[in-house]
């Protein structure tokens, strides 16, 4: 059998699989974008965790090379990515 190809996540023809979800999940999303819009949604949020996965593995990665994160340099980046400087007395 021919190996399949490799596809990134959100490329590559569509498959059909089973998913069990509980019925107030399934309630939930069908609310949001009907009947036929489910797998739609899902394939998204597939592909949002499959992001945020990486991100965890990125994270994990820096942290075991360069220790923990300091909060107060991150809340000092945040500060100056938002354009909002740090609350006085902030925990460090």
């Amino acid at each position: 059998m021919a190996e399949a190809p490799d596809f990134p996540p959100g490329d590559g023809p569509s498959s059909g699989i089973s998913v069990s979800l509980t019925a107030g999940t399934l309630h939930a999303i069908r609310e949001r974008v009907g009947k036929r819009g489910v797998s739609a949604y899902l394939e998204m949020a597939a592909q949002r965790q499959i992001e945020r996965d990486g991100l965890d593995e990125l994270l994990a990665d820096f942290k075991a090379a360069n220790g923990p994160v300091d909060p107060g340099a991150v809340a000092d980046k945040r500060a100056k990515l938002t354009s909002n400087p740090p609350e006085a007395g902030a925990a460090a």
